[in-house]
């Protein structure tokens, strides 16, 4: 089972809730530019494995990209996968892929609205929470690296995919 999902991480600065003393707020810098890395992701929840593609937006020709990507894993022994109800999700030809891989593909939708069904939005708060929240980043390159950090350190750390699906197990 394979639930799929994608997300933006902005370029400048993210900020969430952290310690300060009394009167010295913390300060973050921003670059004053609106740039993001879009990332489509799966997670296995079986198997504890997080794959992961940018890409510069998110249509259906990425998502086709990242189902082929996929594919190339998941054909030989078949796979169910779940996604949520973007609009590119919807598109007729991603459908047709669909329907052309039906031997080994099974496709659901989750409920429209409910991020809380989706185990790979809790991967995303992860990496906000530990890559992105409350840092800046000077390029877009730094912002990529630190991505590449979170989610190699994810990727080899089953156990932490693993705590994040036992809601789903």
């Amino acid at each position: 089972m394979i639930f799929t999902d994608e997300a933006s991480f902005r370029q400048d600065s993210t900020l969430h809730a952290t310690w300060s003393r009394v009167g010295h707020p913390p300060q973050v810098p921003v670059t004053g530019e609106r740039k993001s890395v879009k990332i489509l992701g799966a997670i296995e929840l079986w198997g504890t494995r997080f794959h992961y593609r940018q890409d510069t937006v998110f249509n259906a020709t990425t998502y086709f990209v990242f189902l082929e990507q996929l594919a190339r894993r998941y054909r030989r022994r078949g796979a169910i996968l779940i996604q949520d109800n973007a609009s590119y999700h919807k598109d007729a030809n991603v459908w047709k892929w669909f329907a052309a891989n039906r031997h080994w593909l099974e496709v659901h939708q989750l409920p429209p609205y409910s991020p809380e069904f989706n185990p790979v939005e809790r991967l995303w708060q992860h990496t906000r929470k530990n890559g992105t929240h409350n840092r800046y980043f000077a390029t877009e390159a730094e912002l990529v690296g630190t991505l590449s950090r979170v989610f190699g350190e994810m990727q080899s750390h089953s156990e932490l995919i693993r705590s994040y699906l036992l809601p789903f197990c």
